[in-house]
């Protein structure tokens, strides 16, 4: 009997762990629940990125639909993302604003004025905090904000074209039709 035991749990832990595995193999990385998710966005205080005179806040963007992209110039995912939010800009579905994330001013407004400016307005967030009370893990990351404020989606990576089209869209559309 015991020697039957000496085999069967060291089994039956190593099983546990393959199925363990196995399972992550499935999950998508870009989509990580965040606790934010149906509450209110954070609120904050910076300045924007252009303007260091103009102050932005939560409240700024509030009263529609929009994405609020978490990027810097120093994120190479974020260059990569860069050409489809500057479409999905230009198909003007809702607003993009922007968090300029751990980045220098003269950086982020060179890659702005070199690649296009897909943002309504753009809050620069030079130490980073912002973005930790949002729950940013690093760059690029994007939130979906319904009519009242509440984040409804978080999406984590470059986003792409086939990203915005089949996912994307629909949930603005969801939204856009909610009442406020």
């Amino acid at each position: 009997m015991w020697r039957y035991l000496k085999f069967a749990l060291p089994a039956a832990v190593l099983l546990a762990l393959i199925g363990l595995f196995a399972k992550g193999l499935f999950i998508n990385p870009t989509i990580i629940a965040s606790p934010l998710i149906d509450k209110t966005t954070p609120t904050f205080s910076l300045p924007g990125l252009k303007d260091p005179k103009q102050t932005m806040t939560q409240a700024t963007f509030q009263g529609q639909v929009y994405l609020f992209n978490v990027w810097g110039s120093w994120c190479v995912a974020c260059r990569d993302e860069h050409p489809a939010l500057m479409q999905f800009a230009a198909e003007h579905v809702v607003p993009i604003y922007g968090l300029d994330y751990k980045d220098e001013r003269p950086a982020a407004e060179d890659m702005l004025a070199k690649q296009g400016d897909p943002y309504t307005a753009i809050a620069f967030d030079a130490n980073g905090d912002v973005g930790i009370n949002w729950g940013v893990y690093g760059a690029p990351e994007t939130f979906l904000v319904d009519k009242r404020g509440v984040i409804r989606h978080k999406y984590i990576g470059p986003l792409s074209a086939e990203i915005i089209r089949d996912d994307l869209i629909p949930r603005i559309r969801a939204l856009e039709a909610e009442r406020p």
